[in-house]
């Protein structure tokens, strides 16, 4: 919901963009988890993550369509609003380019802030886009065309503290750290609160010459899904302030969903897996059964607890 002063607050009463916003702006480097519906988010947290990535293709996976803008703003929208509703920590979302030029933008964001979101990544590139690690058709937008729908973003928004990332796609189009560098100043001037350079590269070295040249302008945020076995110390040493891990929680539920299918089929008996799933009391606790059967006895007449009402 959206404070009188056009701040936004969960229902738990804490100011998710204002603690977006002190993770990346802190000295310490940060971690965010990717969740792409309101059960990973809920695992995520719980596991003691201080922010969600929302990722554009882990939602898109999950809806079973692309990761090249066949998810509308709207089923991206619906997806957070349920992932913002049941957790605490602030929530990043994949905007992907902002779902068309500056108005889509401004509006998706907007309608993504009413709904207890945190911030926004929006790349450089046209729409629709294609997802980085996908072929190598990968033109970026103008840079002034790009820079206004920045600022849009952040003229629309009710809540001066929705936390703008502008992520740079120049590295993967195979543009080199120049032009990198050129959009990233660019976008800070336009009022991006941080800077996200992507890469596909398997080791960081592109990364780590980006962040020794850019020296800190703004706070600075990796994807290392490509250079994963980069020590994070690494990312320490160069004054990186937020790691995404953007993906795993869809890759791994994948992998699962997959060996139990396959073990069962083969089974035809689900008696070999049982050891190795969730008990149904961990889905319970996690999704609160206790707190409903105390409100029960708070709320309902006691004859009616377990029954059905007339």
């Amino acid at each position: 919901m959206t404070n009188s002063n056009g701040s936004t607050t969960s229902f738990f009463g804490t100011n998710k963009p204002h603690a977006l916003r002190s993770i990346i702006n802190s000295n310490e480097l940060a971690f965010l988890m990717e969740a792409h519906d309101a059960l990973s988010a809920l695992i995520a947290e719980r596991s003691g993550f201080p922010g969600i990535w929302a990722s554009g293709l882990s939602i898109s996976t999950a809806l079973g369509v692309r990761d090249a803008n066949e998810a509308s703003w709207t089923d991206v929208v619906d997806v957070v609003e349920r992932m913002a509703d049941v957790t605490r920590i602030p929530i990043l979302v994949d905007g992907d380019s902002g779902f068309g030029n500056f108005n889509n933008a401004r509006r998706v964001s907007r309608k993504l802030c009413e709904r207890g979101v945190a911030g926004i990544c929006l790349e450089d590139k046209h729409f629709p886009k294609m997802n980085s690690f996908v072929g190598d058709r990968h033109p970026l937008a103008d840079i002034d065309e790009f820079c206004g729908r920045l600022q849009a973003v952040r003229d629309g928004v009710p809540d001066p503290d929705f936390v703008i990332v502008a992520r740079i796609e120049a590295l993967i189009a195979g543009h080199g750290q120049k032009e990198a560098l050129r959009r990233a100043a660019a976008y800070s001037d336009a009022g991006a609160d941080a800077i996200l350079i992507h890469s596909r590269q398997k080791t960081a070295d592109e990364i780590l010459d980006f962040a020794k040249a850019w020296d800190n302008r703004r706070p600075l945020v990796i994807v290392p899904t490509k250079y994963f076995k980069t020590p994070v110390e690494k990312y320490r040493a160069a004054g990186v302030s937020t790691v995404i891990w953007a993906n795993h929680n869809m890759r791994a539920s994948v992998a699962a969903m997959q060996a139990l299918c396959d073990q069962v089929k083969k089974d035809e008996s689900v008696a070999n897996i049982e050891a190795d799933i969730a008990p149904l009391d961990t889905v319970f606790d996690l999704l609160g059964y206790s707190e409903l059967s105390a409100a029960e006895k708070s709320y309902l007449p006691t004859a009616s607890v377990g029954q059905d009402r007339l």
